[in-house]
């Protein structure tokens, strides 16, 4: 596996800035398999990114130091329940006061790293085309339509951004929770329902993990995932949903993660993948004043044709 981003040397874990943790899992797939090749692809896709970053105006990696993580992968003869504790403890290490982005993989990955990095509670802000609350799948917690139950059975808040496929009971469920905020993709198309989901992201406070299931995109643009469903967001509703949420202030952003990839021949979802980490990083370090440290990340001393 590519073990950079944008081609740039690794700082050391202890000195980055921004974190990059590749989890290539893929065990319950109900669909398009390939997830596990995500990770790769997005590290691929990457080294055709420009360093510079249009919308906020400065190179991040000339101010930020990267790191892409050795990678947590499962082993042929675990179970389900103990790979999920293993990807815990590999989380819980990590440092703190960093951008911690997790690749996937599928969406079965996200609780486990919610838990270790934002163990006394918080907002999960979700971007997805399925609720993904059902209590279990096929037999197992741990399949990848059932995070979202996880985490909110664990007392986390959830706004729900993009929603267009869901079973009954994950309806009644949505309806009677009031820690259940969600989004519904149709009703998004209302410029009134899209300015409340703006408001609503700027008004958080506290801890927030934000995680990106790349079907609650319009694959139209993005045909590369799991289980893709018609309709979803625009690349820049995408891009102002990161923005309203990045740059507010009175959060504290524990990690986000960016699953269910499917790598695909024209490589233009690898590509989307790997600008909305870009762009994470972007947002993120000017909302953190990163543009006003001394020049001594990644980037430096890396000539740039």
């Amino acid at each position: 596996m590519n073990k950079q981003f944008l081609s740039l040397p690794n700082a050391s874990p202890a000195t980055a800035d921004v974190l990059i943790l590749p989890v290539p899992y893929e065990q319950t797939v109900t669909y398009k398999s390939g997830t596990a090749n995500g990770p790769r692809a997005i590290l691929a896709a990457s080294d055709q990114l420009e360093l510079y970053e249009e919308d906020m105006g400065w190179c991040p990696a000339e101010h930020m130091k990267l790191c892409v993580l050795e990678a947590v992968t499962s082993n042929a003869d675990e179970k389900e329940d103990e790979f999920h504790f293993r990807l815990y403890e590999a989380v819980g290490n990590l440092k703190a006061d960093v951008l911690f982005i997790a690749l996937g993989g599928e969406h079965s990955i996200t609780p486990a790293m919610v838990f270790a990095r934002m163990p006394d509670g918080g907002t999960v802000v979700q971007i997805d085309a399925h609720a993904d609350l059902r209590p279990s799948y096929q037999g197992s917690i741990f399949n990848h339509a059932c995070p979202m139950h996880r985490l909110r059975a664990r007392g986390y808040l959830l706004v729900q951004i993009g929603i267009r496929s869901l079973h009954a009971p994950e309806a009644a469920m949505m309806t009677g929770d009031e820690g259940i905020s969600v989004y519904f993709d149709r009703a998004l198309r209302n410029p009134d329902e899209w300015q409340r989901l703006l408001r609503h992201l700027s008004s958080l406070q506290g801890p927030v993990w934000l995680t990106i299931d790349m079907d609650g995109f319009d694959p139209s643009l993005i045909a590369g995932v799991g289980t893709p469903q018609p309709g979803g967001l625009g690349w820049h509703q995408g891009l102002d949903i990161l923005a309203a949420l990045l740059s507010n202030s009175s959060i504290d952003l524990r990690g986000m993660d960016i699953v269910e990839l499917v790598p695909e021949p024209s490589r233009v979802s690898d590509m989307m993948a790997a600008k909305l980490v870009q762009k994470s990083i972007s947002y993120w370090g000017k909302a953190l004043g990163f543009d006003q440290r001394p020049a001594n990340g990644s980037q430096v001393g890396v000539e740039d044709e």
